[in-house]
């Protein structure tokens, strides 16, 4: 059974956690990284016309990224990690679960947060994705072990 960790990082803490759980679970390792990256300046929630704030307000908004279509067939498992924005799970991240073929995987979405819980941005996947299976997810607040997902 293959594994995969996919994520994307704005600040760096997402992706220290997914290369702790890449790690802990003998996992390859990918990241979404998009076309253009994002400056502290669009990602400034309090600015309505901030460009996190503009691609998080808008549903269908699916921002370019780097990464080529990817096959995925050695793969059983995929874990998804990203940052927690509005709630949700950044738009970027649909990009990339839109453009690779995830049926039949085991997904598991792992995300950071401040405080956000994870279960809205899990009940937010399942309801977007209805055809994907997905056994969970963590808010990883600290140092993952091979115990946490």
């Amino acid at each position: 059974m293959k594994k995969l960790v996919v994520y994307f990082s704005a600040s760096g803490i997402t992706r220290q956690r997914a290369e702790e759980l890449a790690a802990a679970v003998h996992a390859d390792l990918e990241e979404i990284k998009p076309a253009v990256s994002y400056t502290p300046e669009d990602l400034d929630w309090r600015n309505k016309q901030s460009r996190s704030s503009l691609e998080m307000t808008n549903e269908s908004s699916r921002p370019e990224i780097l990464n080529q279509k990817r096959d995925l067939s050695a793969y059983d498992t995929i874990y998804i990690g990203f940052p927690i924005w509005w709630g949700v799970a950044p738009r970027v991240v649909n990009t990339y679960m839109e453009m690779n073929d995830l049926a039949g995987k085991d997904i598991m979405i792992f995300a950071t947060s401040g405080g956000s819980p994870i279960g809205y941005a899990l009940d937010h996947m399942k309801k977007t994705y209805p055809e994907l299976h997905f056994v969970g997810g963590k808010r990883l607040s600290g140092p993952v072990t091979e115990d946490i997902l």
